[in-house]
């Protein structure tokens, strides 16, 4: 009995402190700044090699041109705009003024150049930010109201070598500034370092992921978005690879253009994949050269992935990471697709380890769902100017909590149970309901209200829908709803909107404390949408 005892003592004690590893080798660490490693070329490939290619155009910029002209865009910052060391924010071109403004303070951004589409919200916003009219400049090669191409102001003849980093300053020195949204509805400035973002490009080579010189990508991500920043900009050039850029998602110009450049790996969201199942018209293109599709940025069911790969017999693996870990932390198997398991999200990169905590606090074991926390180096330095919410994220050993609750296979296999936060990933976007709901109270027939998620499978993705209770002296009516749900679409971002609609409901259920009981209003809808 005693013996007993004491093994389910040790039993319980190894459950307690169990952190899972990565199955892949350790890797060593860049020590370089982001320029420099990737230029470093470790393919070997040379300056005339095409690894840029407009899929509209069919303009191309070679390796050694990328080169040259990062040089003299460089030293053009440094010659016309005084620029010393610093850091690059990337902002959704989509936003509306006020979040546009809001990013550019925040970050502390003195220069914008925007496409010349959204021109008239760069305006705004800059002004609202207090940046000057000569340092807001233009893509493209026409003036427009006296903005100018950034080329005809910056780009010269002279060239400048980038600033070299010692090992610590590329651990320590920011390097981008993707914005994400918090709980709170504040978007928050994520701190990614020169090594966040090398040690993630050197993660994916050590876990085998097959990309090389032979890759050929289909560039369609947003560039703003972490997703396609690392895994497509970057990736490209570190893997000697080729990508086709294409301005926005069309099935015919997205299947013609996998055939005219027999594009090999294509990087997508859930959307994406529903779109090309769903049209006939990608039937009459070959796109027989694709032999693996990514999907991350948000949950892909298995139904809608079994239906791909019958239909185009092309297979499809997730991945899953956070703008906060720059952003891969799970990566597939790709060189063994056949082993693959539904579902699975991967294995963890190398360097990365995790744990799983039960809603106690407790480690789990394998095969036991709870809230995901990771450590590695290519989690985020922490949140610009919050100290606050950097704290929170963090535990005392630094491991740094997803929200997301997953379990883990005797294999090494991880899976996304269930989203723990309550942001809502509508096509990968992040949407914090707080921020919708302070947008819904200013309407004047508004008393209270609550925004939550729910999955469509109509679009493989989640769409935001709000609860509202309406003020005395207003009718609950469709028009209503109607006028509420516009009034909200015009002061947010494409992807904020009220996509989901305008439910009425007499009474926002909260805790004592306050607090929107979103699980009630979730398993409301959830009903509701069954009967």
């Amino acid at each position: 009995m005693f013996e007993e005892n004491l093994f389910n003592m040790r039993k319980i004690q190894l459950l307690i402190t169990m952190v899972f590893e990565s199955k892949h080798p350790k890797i060593q660490i860049p020590q370089e700044g982001i320029y420099q490693y990737m230029t470093s070329n470790p393919e070997k490939i040379p300056d005339n090699k095409v690894i840029y290619i407009d899929g509209i155009t069919g303009k191309t910029i070679t390796y050694g041109e990328f080169k040259h002209e990062s040089k003299k865009f460089a030293a053009g910052l440094q010659d016309k705009l005084e620029f010393k060391r610093g850091k690059v924010t990337t902002a959704n071109p989509k936003y509306r003024a006020t979040e546009l403004s809001y990013q550019l303070t925040d970050s502390g951004a003195s220069v914008l150049i925007v496409h010349p589409e959204f021109l008239e919200t760069a305006i705004e916003a800059s002004i609202e930010a207090k940046i000057p009219s000569s340092r807001v400049l233009l893509f493209g090669d026409e003036e427009i109201k006296g903005y100018k191409p950034y080329r005809s102001v910056l780009i010269g003849d002279r060239e400048i070598e980038p600033v070299s980093y010692t090992p610590e300053e590329a651990r320590t020195t920011t390097a981008y500034l993707p914005y994400s949204s918090g709980t709170t509805g504040k978007q928050k400035g994520v701190e990614l370092t020169h090594t966040n973002i090398n040690v993630n490009l050197a993660q994916l080579i050590g876990s085998n992921c097959g990309l090389g010189p032979h890759s050929i990508f289909m560039g369609l991500l947003p560039f703003f978005h972490i997703y396609a920043l690392t895994c497509i900009l970057h990736g490209t050039l570190i893997h000697g690879a080729t990508t086709i850029i294409l301005p926005c998602f069309n099935v015919e110009t997205f299947c013609e253009a996998i055939q005219k450049y027999r594009i090999n790996q294509i990087h997508a969201v859930p959307p994406i994949i529903l779109k090309l199942v769903n049209d006939p018209v990608v039937q009459n293109f070959d796109i027989s050269s694709v032999n693996l599709i990514l999907s991350a940025a948000a949950p892909l069911s298995d139904e809608l992935e079994k239906k791909f790969n019958e239909m185009y017999k092309v297979p499809i693996l997730q991945a899953y990471g956070l703008t906060e870990t720059s952003p891969i932390l799970h990566y597939p198997d790709t060189k063994n697709i056949n082993n693959s398991v539904p579902g699975s999200i991967g294995y963890l990169l190398p360097n990365v380890k995790a744990k799983i905590l039960s809603e106690s606090g407790d480690e789990l074991g394998y095969n036991e769902p709870g809230e995901m926390w990771v450590h590695g180096p290519n989690v985020m330095k922490g949140y610009l100017n919050n100290k606050e919410a950097t704290n929170a994220v963090f535990d005392k050993d630094g491991f740094f909590n997803t929200g997301d609750i997953a379990c883990v296979d005797e294999q090494g296999n991880f899976f996304i149970v269930d989203r723990k936060k309550e942001l809502i990933k509508y096509k990968g976007f992040q949407v914090a309901p707080a921020e919708l709901e302070a947008v819904l109270l200013t309407h004047d027939a508004v008393s209270d209200t609550a925004v939550i998620g729910y999955y469509s499978e109509e679009e493989a993705t989640e769409l935001p829908i709000a609860y509202v209770t309406v003020k005395h002296g207003y009718e609950q009516s469709q028009a209503l709803a109607k006028e509420i749900q516009s009034f909200v679409g015009g002061k947010v971002a494409p992807h904020k909107k009220l996509r989901g609609g305008i439910l009425f409901i007499n009474k926002i259920p909260k805790s004592d404390s306050g607090k929107i009981l979103r699980r009630l209003l979730r398993e409301k809808l959830k009903n509701e949408k069954m009967n």
